[in-house]
């Protein structure tokens, strides 16, 4: 890496090499360093032009143009014809955090191409751990972020109510009791979060944009 030489194994005649040396990893390489795991030399050897690729869950807008390809491009894979996403599987599955980034949403992909009987998609073809996954997001509004307020995550045109439905059943099947003051209680808490962030924590705007007394928001949730 340094000259641009290379010896093979028991060679003793030095190669030389015009080449360009790719490397990507996940893992925080200052953090590995630091805990004696990755050679510090090798790091400054490889850290010359570093790139960061943000994480799906990062570039939402991304994943309805990704998963449309991936259908046509498995469906081309299978010898079959392509199926179609419905408008609302585009829209929980963009709010979907992807732990597993492009490789999770293509694996998905494949699985609705190969395991859903009908050419379009709906809610409840996607596979049960999915459904679980986006009935346990955040409902949301889109708003400017403020760090001071709360660590809620900001996601695009989500069908909040589809996913109250499914964490509602959810609730139910599980045998969990009061199921309608909880969930009435996670709704209004949302809202408010929402009203706090899209005025920047102003408690009286909040209040008044959403037509409520500014105590309900102090004296019910200690905001």
């Amino acid at each position: 890496l340094t000259d641009g030489h290379f010896y093979r194994v028991g060679g003793q005649d030095p190669i030389k090499a015009n080449v360009r040396i790719i490397a990507s990893t996940h893992q925080n390489l200052e953090a590995r360093v630091a805990a004696g795991a990755f050679r510090e030399d090798l790091l400054h050897r490889l850290n010359v032009i570093r790139l960061r690729m943000p994480a799906l869950r990062e570039r939402i807008e991304d994943i309805p143009v990704l998963a449309r390809y991936f259908m046509l491009s498995c469906a081309k894979s299978l010898g079959v014809e392509p199926k179609k996403l419905s408008d609302e599987v585009l829209k929980d599955i963009s709010a979907m955090p992807f732990p597993g980034n492009v490789r999770q949403l293509e694996n998905l992909c494949h699985w609705l191409t190969v395991m859903t009987p009908s050419n379009v998609i709906g809610v409840s073809d996607l596979p049960t751990d999915i459904l679980a996954e986006a009935s346990e997001q955040p409902m949301i509004l889109e708003g400017e972020s403020s760090p001071a307020i709360s660590n809620v995550a900001r996601v695009a045109s989500v069908d909040w109510e589809s996913g109250l439905g499914r964490l509602a059943v959810k609730m139910l099947q599980d045998g969990e009791q009061e199921v309608y003051d909880v969930l009435c209680s996670k709704f209004e808490k949302a809202v408010l979060q929402a009203a706090l962030e899209v005025t920047r924590g102003r408690r009286v705007e909040a209040a008044q944009r959403l037509g409520i007394g500014r105590n309900t928001i102090t004296l019910q949730h200690g905001m």
